[in-house]
């Protein structure tokens, strides 16, 4: 009798070891499979200028977005105005871009929302080192002056961008209207039309952080009109607004707002450039 009970107590506790082992496999088996199983990134679709692109922010920019919010950014550099675009038709679902009155004017039409400003830096007039027109010194609407009288090649991106934009409005405060075989549109981003530049030996305006970014690959160039409150470049951010595009990725697209204007990332904003090219390529501005 008592060898039945010791054998019934062995088999019990045996079970009990089997039993035990079995659910500390399968909790760790759960536990392996939730550290394994990560969610889907989701997809967000920004759409930005040239320079923003051109410069190299982005490079740095997007990957900590990306690796903060389990998000895979899709990127599209095009011209400030086709950038509007893709938000009044709902083809992105946030937009970085530097045009302040058309970027009110998609506003105003309830296209897009939550529009903060991030950065600034200014546009500068790039041509000959020897400046065969005389256009060198701060005033921009004389320097073009100088420039369609002597009939000097000017390249213009002309793509709707907001640096195109700037150039015309310029032309338009200088009274005047620009054309003739001297002056050669691209349609083109910045980069390209920096390289046009190079090539003809023209006058070209350019933001200053692609100048910078690609000033050493254009030969014969030099800066020869800065500063003054008409070459100011300002960008902002601003989200697709979801009530009138219902498709939009409305959540990614208003952290990445916040995040474009988040501390962190001002303060990168304010440092990129300055290891490589003595000065930094955009100034935080935020509201």
């Amino acid at each position: 009798m008592r060898k039945k009970r010791l054998f019934i107590a062995l088999f019990a506790m045996m079970l009990f070891l089997l039993t035990a082992c079995g659910n500390t496999d399968n909790n760790q088996a759960s536990k392996d499979n939730k550290e394994n199983t990560k969610a889907e990134p989701s997809e967000l679709i920004v759409a930005t200028t040239t320079s923003t692109q051109d410069s190299g922010l982005l490079d740095v920019l997007i990957p900590m977005f990306e690796q903060e919010n389990n998000v895979k950014v899709k990127t599209i550099a095009v011209g400030t105005g086709q950038a509007l675009e893709m938000g009044t038709k709902g083809e992105a679902d946030v937009m970085l871009v530097h045009a302040p009155k058309s970027e009110e004017e998609v506003v105003a039409a309830g296209d897009a929302i939550n529009r903060k400003r991030v950065m600034y830096n200014d546009f500068v007039l790039v041509g000959p080192t020897g400046d065969p027109a005389g256009t060198n010194g701060q005033d921009i609407k004389d320097a073009l002056k100088k420039i369609a009288d002597s009939k000097a090649i000017f390249v213009s991106r002309g793509d709707d961008s907001g640096t195109h934009k700037k150039e015309l409005s310029i032309w338009e405060a200088a009274g005047m209207k620009p054309e003739g075989d001297w002056y050669v549109s691209t349609g083109q981003g910045m980069g390209q039309t920096l390289q046009v530049t190079a090539e003809k030996k023209g006058y070209c305006l350019t933001d200053r952080a692609t100048w910078l970014a690609q000033e050493k690959n254009l030969a014969g160039l030099k800066i020869v009109v800065e500063g003054g409150e008409d070459l100011k470049n300002i960008y902002h951010v601003m989200q697709v607004n979801p009530e009138k595009h219902d498709k939009v990725n409305s959540k990614d697209a208003e952290k990445f707002v916040n995040f474009m204007v988040a501390k962190k990332t001002q303060e990168v904003i304010e440092n990129f450039g300055k290891k490589e090219y003595g000065q930094s390529l955009f100034i935080s501005y935020t509201e």
